[in-house]
C-alpha cells in the first residue's frame, strides 16, 4: 500500500503515522539525553488532538517531560464507563535497520519504533474516540481515554492513574494481541543482588577478596532455584513461574580486584503470588544452599506488578468477543507470559483485558511494523464494543 498524499490516508492511518513520527523513547533507567527521550512530544500532540475535538481532557504530571493525558467522553443516560488505556512510550531505537521515526508505509504496513508496541493500538483508540464525538451513537457507554507514560520500564504512569479518582466499570489495555483477547498474564518483579569483597592491586590478588568470584558461586545456586521454580509453581493457564538473570556488572578496572558485583533479576509471577515476596524467597534458598561466607545481599524490588487473572472480566470478554466476531468472524481468548498495565488496573478494582492490533513478535524488533488493516479493524471493534453500552 502506498499513499500519494496525506489526504488519501484514513484518519486512523494518519494518526498512526503522526504518532510514530514523534519519538517517545523510554531511557529504561539509562542516562540518555536528547529530544527523542521521554513522551513529551506525543503528549503535546495528544493535547492538540483532544483540544480539536472539544472534549474534557487533562494532564496528569508524573515526572519532568512525562505526563499522562486523560480525556473523557460522556453520553447522556449511559449506564457504564469504559477505560481505554495505551502507553505513550517506546523502547529505545538503537540498532534498528529502518529509520526509527520515518513512519514509512509500504505493502499495507507502517514501519517505525512503536508502530506495533503500542502506537497502532493508540491510533485505533484515538480514531474511536473521535468517531464517538462526531457521531454521538445512542446507547453507548461513557469512555475515559488514558494515554500513560513509562510502561516500558517501571509503570509509573499507570500507577499514578489508578491512584487518582478514577471510576470505570471495565478497561481495555492496548497491546499487540493480533486482535485477540488476553484475559490473563504473568506479573513481574525486578531487583538487584550483590556480592561484596575487598579490592586490591591485581598483581597480588591474594590480598583482596574477589566479589566476582563470589558472584560466580551465587549464580550457580540462583540457576538451581530457577529450575526448581519451574516445577514448584505452575498455573494451569500461564504455566510456571520463572526467574532470569538479565544483567551482571562488577569491577572498576582490569587491574583491580573487584569489591562489588551486582546482578539484575527478573522474576515472573503467576496469580496467587505476591511479587514483593519474591526476593526473600530467593534469599532463603541461597542461605540454605550456600556457605555463610558467600556474602550476598538482595535489594528491595525496584519494580513490581501483579499477575492478571481472568476472574472478574467475564462480562467484558463477552462484549468484546461479540465485537471481534462482527468484524473478523471469530476470536480467541488467551493468556500470555508478558506483563502489561492491565494487571495494575485490575488490582485497583477495574476488570481489565488486553487487546490491540499487531503481533507481540514484532514488538521491539529492528524493523518494527504493524499492519494497517489490523489498526483499522481494531478501531471498528472498539467502536462496536463501546456502542454495546
Amino acid at each position: 500500500m502506498a499513499f500519494s498524499s496525506a489526504a488519501r490516508m484514513t484518519e486512523t492511518t494518519r494518526l498512526l503515522r503522526d504518532l510514530v513520527a514523534l519519538p517517545s523513547v523510554n531511557p529504561m533507567g539509562r542516562p540518555l539525553h536528547g529530544p527523542q527521550i521521554f513522551e513529551h512530544q506525543v503528549s503535546a500532540y495528544l493535547e492538540d488532538f483532544l483540544r480539536g475535538l472539544g472534549v474534557f481532557w487533562q494532564r496528569q504530571p508524573i515526572a519532568p517531560k512525562r505526563d499522562n493525558i486523560l480525556a473523557r467522553w460522556e453520553h447522556p443516560g449511559a449506564h457504564r464507563t469504559l477505560l481505554l488505556e495505551a502507553h505513550q512510550d517506546t523502547v529505545p531505537a538503537e540498532n534498528m535497520v529502518i529509520e526509527p521515526f520515518g513512519a514509512r508505509i509500504e505493502s499495507g504496513r507502517l514501519y517505525g519504533r512503536g508502530a506495533c508496541d503500542v502506537k497502532g493500538g493508540m491510533a485505533a483508540m484515538l480514531a474511536l474516540f473521535a468517531r464517538l464525538v462526531r457521531e454521538q451513537p445512542r446507547g453507548a457507554a461513557n469512555v475515559i481515554l488514558a494515554c500513560t507514560v513509562d510502561e516500558e520500564h517501571t509503570f509509573l504512569g499507570v500507577q499514578r492513574l489508578v491512584q487518582s479518582a478514577l471510576h470505570a466499570d471495565a478497561a481495555v489495555v492496548a497491546e499487540p494481541t493480533q486482535l485477540q483477547i488476553v484475559n490473563a498474564h504473568k506479573g513481574v518483579v525486578r531487583w538487584h543482588l550483590e556480592t561484596h569483597g575487598r579490592s586490591c592491586h591485581s598483581s597480588a590478588p591474594e590480598q583482596g577478596l574477589n566479589a566476582v568470584y563470589r558472584m560466580a558461586n551465587v549464580l550457580l545456586a540462583v540457576e538451581q532455584f530457577a529450575e526448581a521454580l519451574r516445577t514448584a509453581k505452575v498455573d494451569p493457564l500461564l504455566g510456571p513461574a520463572t526467574l532470569s538473570v538479565g544483567r551482571v556488572e562488577g569491577g572498576s578496572s582490569v587491574n583491580t580486584v573487584p569489591d562489588l558485583c551486582r546482578i539484575e533479576i527478573d522474576r515472573r509471577v503467576i496469580p496467587g503470588e505476591d511479587p514483593v515476596d519474591a526476593p526473600a524467597q530467593l534469599a532463603a534458598f541461597l542461605r540454605q544452599e550456600l556457605p555463610a561466607e558467600a556474602g550476598f545481599a538482595c535489594s528491595e524490588p525496584w519494580f513490581h506488578a501483579p499477575a492478571l487473572s481472568p476472574q472478574g472480566s467475564r462480562e467484558l470478554v463477552a462484549v468484546l468477543s461479540d465485537a471481534i466476531d462482527a468484524v473478523c468472524g471469530s476470536h480467541r481468548v488467551t493468556a500470555v507470559p508478558y506483563c502489561t498495565d492491565a494487571s495494575t488496573i485490575a488490582e485497583a478494582g477495574i476488570p481489565a483485558v488486553v487487546f490491540g492490533p499487531g503481533d507481540i513478535a514484532r514488538a521491539h524488533t529492528s524493523d518494527e511494523w504493524v499492519a494497517l488493516d489490523e489498526v483499522e479493524q481494531a478501531a471498528e471493534i472498539l467502536y462496536r464494543m463501546v456502542c454495546a453500552g
